[in-house]
């Protein structure tokens, strides 16, 4: 990592126009790293702006700085401008340009210095600076981690402290994946310190759902899980009609897999969802099945040891059907966990 250098180009002013950007369809530690590290960058730097290349859910609006986020799609040639005239681009919570859409290869051409701050597995490496590590819980923290190392905790406000707390706690599955570490509770305790109101951005989070999205879990549960037993999968298949049907908005399918994953003896849980252009993929595992390898083998994605994503130009049905088909591959190793 390259906290000292970094942190060396903002105490002397190096960078007077910054940009920060996260993944497309950002979630809670894309978003809540991002307004983070704005919150920070502002007494650092005399422009800073937060540039999302799509929506994302409605319950994240509450987090501090949320206003100041412009949303890429229809906004193209504004942001392009802006990428245009920075002096440094903050890539959070991403590890390859194609996530973050059309809006890559606009950071890629840009003239100003690209920072990786990143926890997920094989990046890029398009970056010229990196705070980058898997061995931690998610990219607030890691956020948190350099501000406190390089500038004392007492830089983070009780702004910044809240969009990191949130990330943090959504990543870690409320501190029960293996990747909470002792150090993820120091820093967790940190930003309760710093004032971050954990009751209240529990709230937001969690209690603070459409009564569309209630609904399409009760019907996924019921009618779109199956369950591949000689594999110890459980798959669930969301169409574009099911979407259609209940109205789902970007969020609303966020955390639909890891219902799988709560049943007795699966080992591997999949969401694939057929979003138009593209058949979009969630898996999440247990124990020692890599489904960033596999994601990244069969299905043009990748991420983390037990949770990544991937995608498929294929029809909905056809997309099904071959993972049905690959994973048969993986029986015995599944079986075997």
């Amino acid at each position: 990592m390259q906290d000292e250098l970094i942190a060396e180009y903002l105490r002397k002013g190096s960078w007077k126009k910054a940009v920060i950007t996260t993944h497309h369809k950002p979630d809670s530690d894309a978003l809540g790293s991002s307004l983070g590290l704005y919150h920070f960058l502002k007494a650092h730097v005399a422009e800073v702006q937060v540039i999302t290349p799509t929506d994302y859910p409605d319950f994240l609006n509450w987090m501090p700085g949320n206003d100041h986020v412009m949303i890429y799609e229809g906004n193209e040639a504004a942001c392009n401008n802006i990428v245009h005239d920075s002096d440094v681009v903050f890539c959070l919570d991403f590890n390859t340009l194609s996530r973050i859409n059309e809006l890559g290869e606009v950071v890629r051409a840009a003239r100003a210095v690209k920072v990786l701050i990143d926890h997920h597995q094989e990046p890029e490496g398009f970056e010229d600076l990196a705070i980058w590590t898997t061995a931690t819980s998610s990219t607030c923290e890691l956020v948190y981690g350099f501000i406190s190392r390089q500038f004392g905790k007492e830089s983070v406000s009780i702004e910044s402290a809240a969009c990191l707390y949130s990330g943090i706690l959504t990543d870690t599955g409320n501190f029960r994946h293996n990747n909470t570490r002792a150090e993820t509770h120091r820093t967790v305790a940190d930003l309760i310190e710093l004032g971050a109101n954990i009751a209240h951005i529990h709230e937001q989070l969690y209690d603070n759902f459409r009564e569309e999205r209630l609904r399409l879990i009760g019907y996924t549960l019921a009618e779109r899980m199956e369950i591949l037993e000689d594999c110890r999968t459980a798959l669930i298949t969301l169409s574009k009609e099911d979407l259609e049907r209940f109205q789902v908005q970007t969020g609303d399918t966020e955390g639909l897999v890891n219902y799988g994953l709560s049943i007795q003896g699966i080992r591997l849980a999949v969401l694939i969802i057929d979003r138009s252009k593209l058949v979009k993929m969630s898996f999440r595992s247990k124990g020692g099945f890599s489904v960033n390898d596999f994601a990244r083998k069969h299905f043009q994605g990748g991420g983390h040891y037990n949770a990544a994503g991937g995608q498929s130009s294929e029809t909905f049905e056809a997309a099904v059907a071959r993972f049905k088909e690959v994973i048969r591959y993986y029986r015995d190793e599944l079986n075997e966990l």
